[in-house]
């Protein structure tokens, strides 16, 4: 039968309002950025936005959290008159999230929290959406009532047939998910779901819907099925990001086709490797966005007294900093393969700084550390 009525929608997930970046509160990022997801709704004339799970970064978010995501809802939905369809995910909690969502979809503000709920799709033309929130094996075994369902790879051929039994023929299907499809490729930022039993869903059960609005995974190229992509979150949130582009899928009903609008973040995250000099030299840094989160990759052996406080003059948001060359991961080879518990404190001690200046020890040097190591044993033997 043929279907009609065609519509573009947005798809995005994994906010993580509220998330911190190596201490650094990115709520500023996360505003600016959500900010961006609008006007590019506006300017792709979208009829509905998908958000996949994630909202928040954990399950008691802050205040600060709170009040972004409940002003970025009410500025779409309300004042834009954007329709929403959004669930939850394993960083939110069902139950707070849900707080209000009797009410929600008076204005077209979908929120789906329960596993029961994503058999009830939500239509809009020619197009059901069915909302699949993140869940646990003991929720599946409750609905379907079935003890012999312990895992999500059990569950999940169960939740997916019930869900096509409600397929209407004459219309286009979409699910919106958040889990791990096996076959994807993760982050460092993703917090692992395995526990319950999520270890990767089959793809193939996924084959029978128009589109699959994925969330969980950070990185657009995470998966790549003809009908299912994951959004991946909107900012960078590890260095194991740094090279991914960011933004939201544009889907077409009619013609099942997806494009992808990229976002530009208020802050990138860049790795610098440099000499200490270098980094603090202007003809250096000129060079480079010193407002970016940087990880720095330091090419100096030598002891540098106070390294951080000079570096965060010139960078105020260095994330980490390493020597280069893997040069700290050969300290912990050496360290690990001799035999440690046959030397002295004071060996040790040696071994230590020379493995990191490549230089002796002074007379003086050594005899700060005799006896600044005799005080801490003889404290330690008063006790």
């Amino acid at each position: 039968m043929e279907k009609g009525g065609s519509m573009k929608v947005l798809h995005t997930a994994d906010w993580h309002i509220g998330k911190k970046l190596h201490g650094y509160d990115l709520l500023p990022d996360q505003a600016y950025i959500l900010d961006q997801i609008k006007k590019i709704a506006q300017d792709e004339a979208v009829e509905a936005i998908v958000i996949a799970g994630d909202l928040y970064d954990r399950s008691v978010p802050s205040e600060d959290s709170v009040r972004l995501l409940n002003q970025t809802i009410a500025d779409w939905n309300l004042t834009e008159q954007l329709p929403l369809l959004a669930i939850s995910g394993n960083h939110d909690s069902a139950t707070r999230l849900a707080t209000g969502a009797p009410w929600f979809n008076q204005a077209k503000f979908h929120l789906h929290t329960r596993l029961q709920e994503a058999f009830t799709p939500i239509e809009m033309k020619d197009t059901q959406f069915f909302l699949l929130p993140y869940f646990e094996p003991v929720d599946a075994r409750i609905y379907f009532e079935d003890p012999d369902l312990r895992t999500i790879k059990e569950a999940m051929p169960r939740v997916i047939e019930k869900i096509q039994d409600n397929f209407d023929p004459t219309k286009r299907h979409i699910l919106v998910s958040h889990f791990f499809v096996a076959g994807s490729s993760k982050t460092d930022s993703e917090t692992k779901i395995e526990v319950g039993g999520l270890d990767g869903i089959n793809g193939i059960l996924l084959k029978d819907f128009d589109y699959v609005a994925l969330g969980h995974l950070h990185g657009k190229d995470a998966l790549k099925m003809e009908n299912a992509r994951y959004s991946g979150s909107p900012l960078k949130y590890s260095l194991s990001e740094k090279d991914q582009t960011k933004g939201v899928w544009i889907v077409d009903t009619e013609t099942s086709e997806f494009s992808f609008r990229e976002l530009a973040p208020l802050h990138e995250i860049q790795e610098v490797q440099a000499s200490f000099a270098e980094l603090l030299d202007p003809t250096f840094y000129s060079k480079i966005d010193r407002e970016d989160y940087l990880s720095i990759l330091l090419e100096d052996r030598a002891v540098i007294p106070n390294l951080m406080n000079q570096l965060r003059q010139v960078y105020p948001r260095i994330i980490q900093v390493e020597r280069a060359n893997g040069f700290e991961t050969a300290v912990e080879t050496r360290l690990k393969t001799e035999n440690i518990k046959e030397k002295s404190p004071i060996t040790l001690t040696e071994d230590f700084f020379t493995e990191v200046s490549q230089n002796e020890l002074t007379p003086k040097q050594k005899k700060w550390i005799e006896d600044g190591l005799h005080t801490i044993l003889k404290k330690g033997g008063a006790n």
